[in-house]
């Protein structure tokens, strides 16, 4: 085998839940008075928590507020998401999961706040068969560094060069090649891809069903 682990992002790749965040931190604005439009929810995209509560607090302009505070008002409003509704799946995302785990130790690295990805992990039925789950929060930088991918090979004992990174987004994309790992790109219908993701990741693939690691080449 070529891969020693697949490393798998959540929002966008396993579940379609972008539509959620958007949703609460634009009723969180409004509820203070402000706006939250399309530009503000593309300056979040990839930020660990401690970093879009940052974003948020400057561009609101909540001055009197503290970003811990900002952090949690999000993230209660995702999780009563998960808890009230069935989270939107990717379609055949979850079971390609699966199967790839069949053969390779697999792990979710993600830039959301550990209790959003455990609510996703157990909504999904993924929790046995993950190898190692990651959040951003748990490194000093989030994507497009490559802290939460380094971390999640180090959790699986792989060798980051022997890793494949599946992800959605263009600061997914720069943080895997930034871990010195090979990139597969599946574009969310919902949320495309920024900038020039397909042309920095590896392999594009439109459906991780196709994703057969043994194929990627070399």
């Amino acid at each position: 085998m070529r891969f020693d682990a697949v490393l798998f992002d959540l929002d966008g790749v396993l579940v379609d839940t972008e539509p959620w965040w958007d949703e609460v931190r634009t009723a969180f604005a409004a509820a203070h008075g402000r706006a939250w439009g399309p530009d503000d929810q593309r300056a979040v995209m990839g930020a660990n928590s401690p970093g879009w509560a940052r974003i948020m607090r400057e561009r609101l302009d909540l001055r009197d507020m503290h970003e811990d505070a900002i952090q949690s008002a999000i993230v209660d409003g995702v999780l009563a998401c998960y808890r009230d509704r069935e989270p939107p799946r990717v379609p055949g995302a979850s079971e390609a999961l699966r199967r790839i785990a069949a053969s390779w130790p697999v792990a979710i690295a993600s830039s959301s706040h550990p209790a959003v990805i455990g609510a996703a992990v157990d909504a999904l039925g993924l929790r046995e068969v993950l190898g190692a789950i990651v959040s951003s929060d748990e490194v000093v930088h989030g994507k497009p560094a490559p802290d939460v991918y380094l971390l999640a090979a180090r959790r699986l004992g792989a060798d980051p060069a022997r890793c494949l990174v599946v992800e959605d987004s263009l600061n997914g994309v720069r943080a895997g090649r930034a871990a010195g790992m090979t990139v597969v790109l599946v574009p969310n219908a919902s949320v495309p891809p920024a900038g020039d993701a397909r042309e920095l990741a590896d392999v594009v693939l439109e459906r991780l069903e196709d994703l057969d690691p043994d194929a990627i080449p070399a």
